[in-house]
């Protein structure tokens, strides 16, 4: 079981990004299984968890700081779990990472998200 996350880069508040995280070594029923959210980890802070998204799609849940900016989606024919940031501010730089939640837990390894004028 692997999760990659892409779609990290260095935008200017205001921006948006797409990070989008990609499972494989799930079969399509045992992707289902899974419980998905992103966290976030900034410089010299703890890891926090930014959105979760249930099974199907349902039970979805923002942090306060980053409701109404981002968008937490899933495709379980395609296995993967997307996060759609917008208005990006200063703060939201960090490392963000995709975590699978069911029998056991995997998570990604990061993707850099650099918001600065």
């Amino acid at each position: 079981v692997q999760l990659v996350e892409s779609g990290g880069d260095s935008v200017q508040p205001g921006g948006s990004l797409r990070l989008s995280c990609a499972a494989s070594g799930f079969t399509f029923s045992s992707f289902n299984a899974y419980v998905m959210s992103w966290y976030r980890q900034a410089p010299g802070k703890e890891r926090e968890r930014v959105a979760i998204i249930g099974r199907s799609g349902e039970n979805i849940k923002y942090a306060d700081s980053v409701k109404g900016r981002f968008t937490i989606s899933r495709d379980n024919v395609k296995k993967v779990v997307d996060l759609q940031m917008k208005s990006l501010k200063p703060e939201d730089t960090a490392v963000y990472y995709c975590r699978a939640q069911g029998d056991s837990t995997y998570w990604g390894q990061g993707t850099q998200v650099t918001v600065s004028p």
